[in-house]
């Protein structure tokens, strides 16, 4: 058997497993840009148009795994739909978008993710300053606000 077979397998297996999460995205309006497998891992990336929308995936993400160490859910919210009220989006910049904490995360890990350069996670740290105490302290599940760059 080819090595890409195993890819195709295991995309197959993972979209099997998490069919729940994927019909939930499909209902909640959810604009997926990407569904892959990446680090042997299910890679899902799209854009909701709600707080909402985006929790009730990770609802369903977490209720079939709860360590959801199979699956990659990178779901922001657009910012156009508080577009004409930038207080609507608690303060802060105004820009930017959200991100939910994820197991094994760090704020350099996740400043790399979204800047390509660890070194920037004061930026995140700064602009969630409401939310975090250390920038050593975060924890899974939590909704970060990640400054455009």
């Amino acid at each position: 058997m080819a090595q890409t077979t195993t890819t195709d397998q295991r995309l197959t297996e993972l979209k099997q497993k998490y069919a729940s999460v994927l019909t939930m995205i499909q209902q909640q309006g959810i604009r997926l840009s990407h569904v892959h497998v990446q680090d042997d891992k299910l890679f899902i990336q799209g854009v909701a148009s709600s707080e909402n929308a985006k929790n009730a995936v990770w609802t369903q993400i977490k209720a079939i795994n709860p360590q959801y160490n199979d699956i990659t859910a990178d779901i922001t919210v657009e910012a156009s739909s508080n577009a004409g009220s930038p207080a609507a989006s608690g303060g802060g910049q105004g820009s930017g978008q959200s991100y939910t904490v994820q197991s094994g995360d760090t704020l350099s890990k996740i400043s790399k993710q979204f800047y390509g350069d660890a070194n920037q996670y004061m930026k995140i740290f700064e602009a969630n300053k409401g939310k975090l105490t250390d920038p050593d302290k975060i924890q899974v599940g939590q909704v970060l606000t990640i400054p455009s760059k």
